[in-house]
């Protein structure tokens, strides 16, 4: 008789463990919210006039710029990831694991704009390269490209906060 007592107590603690285990694990999972770094400003290449102001986060580091706006449910107009790596090469991005639409728009190391995609399809895998070497890669919430008429040549500023 005590040994189905010891067998049942060992067996209900171990699944109010794995239970308390499973929720505490729940608990561990969070958004990943924007964290401003910095603010950059847009203008045209033309006339210097400045096309937007964005309040900006920096991928600078191997582990920011694999994961960019991965897993993350959206982003603010204002709002702008700026990828900046150490030289400049031809750069190719996708949609992996990013749920909302966003504009990849490339730069050179001039801070000169090579190239942009519109409306980049969520999750979908297919690369989308720059049309020449670029520096830096600005991501903003889908259609402002569009909207701002964004042209080869238009230019950036950034400083950080």
């Amino acid at each position: 008789m005590k040994k189905i007592i010891l067998v049942a107590c060992i067996t209900l603690g171990i699944f109010t463990s794995c239970k308390d285990s499973e929720s505490n694990q729940l608990n561990l999972t969070k958004e990943i919210t924007f964290t401003k770094h910095g603010n950059l400003t847009l203008k045209k290449a033309d006339n210097d006039s400045i096309i937007s102001n964005l309040h900006i986060e920096i991928a600078d580091d191997d582990y920011k710029t694999q994961t960019g706006l991965m897993y993350r449910s959206g982003m603010e107009e204002n709002q702008a990831m700026l990828f900046v790596f150490p030289n400049e090469q031809p750069r190719s991005f996708y949609m992996k694991n990013t749920e909302f639409s966003i504009d990849i728009i490339y730069f050179d190391a001039n801070k000169k704009l090579v190239n942009f995609h519109s409306k980049a399809e969520p999750y979908n895998e297919n690369s989308l390269p720059s049309t020449a070497p670029a520096k830096y890669v600005l991501e903003v919430t889908a259609g402002l490209a569009e909207k701002w008429n964004l042209e080869a040549g238009d230019t950036f500023e950034y400083s950080k906060d």
